[in-house]
């Protein structure tokens, strides 16, 4: 049978209220008395329910961390960051999925309030261009300290780490040019969000600083889906014009542009060239050696976790945190212009 703080009350001849209060470490209890409930606690191998602490101190040591996407090895990295740190300060994790869908934000967010948690790290799913007051105002309502994690929410004073996107896809667009391209096609992300805006601009911003005429035939719209990088780069293999690079902006479309080229028996980057936004290990395994911008997502949540616990232990004294890290550059050659 279950131990009781009642248990533990009864055989140290207090009360259930000073049991409870060595167990919270609130309150004044004579240090005797503490010491005594301690032992029969370690005595009676009494372990503490988190979930009846919770109720009595209205609050939890866990967090919640909401992604859009819990399968693309982005976000796991993001995860990884955000509990090296949260581990070091003896903080739970509670893990939700949006999939992309603002109905299941809405509800992650739902049950993270029911909860208990003391904070939310979140790479939201909202439209970044446009403003939705209800949106804001649910997350705002919640009265937790909240951390955005490469994703923008309009209007909103929440702290929050991102990557410079602009210099990243810069970087990588000038590296085909260095190389002797001047065709060259982008695969964006989708373009509600403030990532896929920014890279598009380095993109154009490149193609410009170098004197090379933008042309609207070689953008492509895409999802951050391995499906759009897959089915825009069959269409541009069938482009009686087509470019001599690819710039795509996001780890899955890179894997679905290599699926389209590979099934087209393609090589890289002898008939096409290839550069990504974000790493893609698996690639690595294989021995495909495919350059990249690397962004920090590993340090991105070390950062955001770090950030929501100094909200944490300064809620009277909020300032808003922004930090912007910097993408580096990772050329393995798939960058090379091969003339035929």
């Amino acid at each position: 049978m279950a131990v009781t703080i009642s248990d533990i009350a009864k055989k140290a001849g207090v009360s259930q209220a000073t049991v409870s209060r060595v167990l919270n470490n609130s309150g004044y209890v004579k240090q005797e008395t503490r010491e005594k409930i301690l032992k029969i606690i370690k005595e009676l191998n009494y372990t503490p329910s988190a979930i009846a602490r919770s109720l009595s101190t209205n609050k939890t040591n866990t967090i919640g961390v909401i992604v859009p996407d819990i399968n693309n090895p982005f976000f796991g990295e993001i995860i990884k960051g955000i509990s090296e740190v949260a581990d070091k300060h003896n903080l739970n994790i509670i893990l939700c999925d949006t999939d992309e869908r603002m109905e299941k934000e809405l509800k992650a967010l739902q049950l993270l309030k029911e909860q208990r948690i003391q904070g939310i790290i979140i790479t939201p799913t909202s439209v970044e261009d446009e403003f939705n007051s209800e949106y804001l105002n649910t997350l705002e309502n919640l009265g937790i300290p909240i951390v955005l994690v490469d994703g923008h929410v309009k209007y909103s004073t929440f702290n929050g780490v991102f990557v410079d996107n602009i210099k990243g896809a810069y970087e990588g667009v000038e590296a085909f040019i260095k190389a002797g391209h001047r065709k060259i096609a982008i695969i964006t992300g989708r373009m509600n969000s403030k990532p896929a805006k920014d890279r598009l601009i380095g993109y154009k911003k490149a193609l410009a600083r170098n004197h090379i005429p933008i042309d609207e035939k070689y953008i492509f719209y895409g999802d951050y889906k391995q499906e759009s990088g897959y089915d825009f780069t069959k269409h541009i293999l069938k482009m009686e014009d087509r470019p001599t690079a690819i710039f795509v902006c996001s780890n899955m479309m890179t894997l679905g542009c290599i699926k389209a080229l590979y099934e087209e028996k393609l090589s890289i980057p002898e008939d096409i060239a290839i550069i990504g936004f974000d790493r893609v290990d698996v690639l690595n395994i294989v021995g495909m050696n495919i350059s990249f911008i690397d962004g920090p997502t590993i340090e991105m949540g070390r950062i955001g976790m770090e950030m929501l616990i100094n909200a944490l232990k300064n809620k009277k004294n909020r300032m808003i945190n922004k930090i912007t890290l910097i993408p580096k550059l990772v050329l393995k050659g798939s960058e090379n212009y091969i003339k035929q």
